[in-house]
C-alpha cells in the first residue's frame, strides 16, 4: 500500500454520501423499516475505496449489501456492525489495517459509532452499495461511500464477504469443561470435515484474506481450543492447512487478549462485556489461494464439544462476482441477551443449529466419564 502513495495514475476520485442539499445540516437518511435504500451506484471501471457509516442503532437488523456489475446477486450480505468487525450488535472503539471503529461509549449496545473499511473493492461495469432496514424502527444514517473510477488490472478480484451464525452450536458435550481429558476426543477426517463450525464454503476462484469470529459464550469458561482446518480445492487429509488452536489461529496465544492490532486481535473481549467475544485475523501477506474451491473451518471446542453462539464473517476475492450465504432472518441473528440476574435469556423460537453433532462411541465414553466425575 505505501509503495503505491508516490505514483501519479490515471484515475478519478469521487464520493457519495448523505450531505443534506439544500445547504442545511440534516446530513443523515431516514430508511424506513423495510427499505432498502442506495448508498451508492457507480459506473466503472473502477474501485470503492473506503467506506464510513455512522448510527445510532440496528448493527444486527440493518444489512450492507454490495453487488458488482449487474450481478443478479449480491457479493457482500452482511449485518451492519458484523461487516466492520463488530459483533452482537455491541460497539467499541479499535483499529485494524482493514477495519476501525470509534465510539465515545464502548462495549455497550447500540450507540453511536463511527465504522470504516478500509478492503479495496475493484469492479468492472457497475457497483451497487445499499443498507436494509430490516428492522421496525425508522433507521438513521450518515454515510460516505469513497470511490476512484479508471482502469482496473486484469487480475484484480471482487471483494467478498459473508456472514454466518450457529445459535447455538451443535456441540455434543456443552457441559465438559474445555481443556478437561473429557474433551480431548479424536477430530480427524471425515468427522473435522462434517462437525468443524464453517466460516467459509465458497466455489470458485480467488483467495481467503480472513474473518471475524463472535462467540457468546454461555459455559463461562474458556472457549477456544479449536483448530482451524482450511480445505484448498477439495477434501482431502489432512487438509492444505490445519491449526492448533483457536487463538492460535487468531494470532495469540494462550487464550485472547484484550488488545487489537493491525492484523488481529479483539474488537470485543468477553471481559469488557459479561461474555461477549469478537475477534478478527487478517491474511493480508498470507492469504488462501484457491483454483476451484475452499471450505474454512474451525473446531468450537476441542472436537466440538461446545455449544455456545457462534457467528462468523469472511472475507476474500473471487475471480468472479460470486453468490454469497444468505443471513438468517432478522430475529434469528440478534444477540442472545441477559436478564438482570445475569441469565442468559434463550429464545427457542429463534434459535438456529444447522447441525447437531451425534456423538461417536468415544464422544459417548467421554460424556459418561465426565458425569461420573461431576457426581462423585
Amino acid at each position: 500500500m505505501l509503495d503505491q502513495l508516490a505514483y501519479i495514475r490515471s484515475a478519478q476520485t469521487g464520493r457519495a454520501s448523505s450531505w443534506e442539499e439544500t445547504g442545511r445540516n440534516s446530513d443523515a437518511w431516514w430508511i424506513e423499516p423495510g427499505e432498502s435504500a442506495v448508498l451508492a451506484d457507480i459506473k466503472g471501471p473502477g474501485r470503492i475505496t473506503h467506506l464510513w457509516l455512522t448510527q445510532s442503532n440496528h448493527y444486527r437488523e440493518c444489512l450492507l449489501k454490495i453487488t458488482y456489475d449487474d450481478a443478479d446477486h449480491p457479493s457482500v450480505v452482511c449485518p451492519l456492525g458484523d461487516f466492520f468487525g463488530l459483533g452482537h450488535g455491541i460497539v467499541n472503539s479499535y483499529q485494524s489495517l482493514l477495519f476501525s471503529a470509534s465510539t465515545r461509549s464502548n462495549n455497550v449496545f447500540n450507540t453511536g459509532c463511527a465504522l470504516n473499511a478500509y478492503a479495496q473493492m475493484p469492479f468492472r461495469q457497475r457497483a451497487v452499495v445499499e443498507l436494509v432496514n430490516e428492522s421496525s424502527e425508522r433507521h438513521r444514517q450518515y454515510f460516505y461511500v469513497d470511490y476512484e473510477t479508471g482502469d482496473v488490472p486484469s487480475e484484480a478480484g471482487y471483494f467478498h464477504a459473508e456472514f454466518r451464525r450457529e445459535n447455538p452450536f451443535g456441540g455434543w458435550g456443552h457441559e465438559i469443561r474445555v481443556n478437561s481429558p473429557e474433551a480431548n476426543i479424536v477430530n480427524k477426517e471425515q468427522t473435522a470435515w462434517d462437525n468443524n463450525y464453517v466460516i467459509l464454503e465458497t466455489q470458485g476462484r480467488g483467495h481467503y484474506i480472513g474473518c471475524n469470529i463472535s462467540v457468546t459464550n454461555f459455559q463461562g469458561t474458556w472457549w477456544g481450543e479449536g483448530d482451524d482446518m482450511i480445505w484448498v480445492d477439495g477434501y482431502k487429509w489432512p487438509p492444505e492447512l490445519h491449526g492448533t488452536g483457536s487463538e492460535d489461529y487468531l494470532n495469540q496465544a494462550w487464550g485472547m487478549q484484550d488488545n487489537a492490532f493491525l492484523r488481529n486481535g479483539s474488537s470485543i473481549h468477553e471481559n469488557n462485556t459479561n461474555g461477549y467475544q469478537t475477534s478478527y485475523v487478517h491474511h493480508l501477506e498470507n492469504p488462501v489461494h484457491f483454483q476451484r474451491e475452499i471450505k474454512a473451518t474451525i473446531e468450537h471446542g476441542h472436537g466440538n464439544h461446545l455449544c455456545n453462539e457462534m457467528s462468523s464473517v469472511a472475507y476474500w476475492y473471487a475471480a468472479e462476482p460470486t453468490r454469497v450465504a444468505e443471513p438468517p432472518a432478522v430475529a434469528q441473528r440478534m444477540p442472545v441477551l441477559r436478564d438482570d440476574q445475569g441469565q442468559w435469556l434463550y429464545d427457542s423460537e429463534n434459535q438456529i443449529t444447522s447441525r447437531k453433532i451425534r456423538p461417536n462411541a468415544e464422544m459417548e465414553q467421554m460424556k459418561t466419564q465426565w458425569a461420573a466425575k461431576e457426581s462423585s
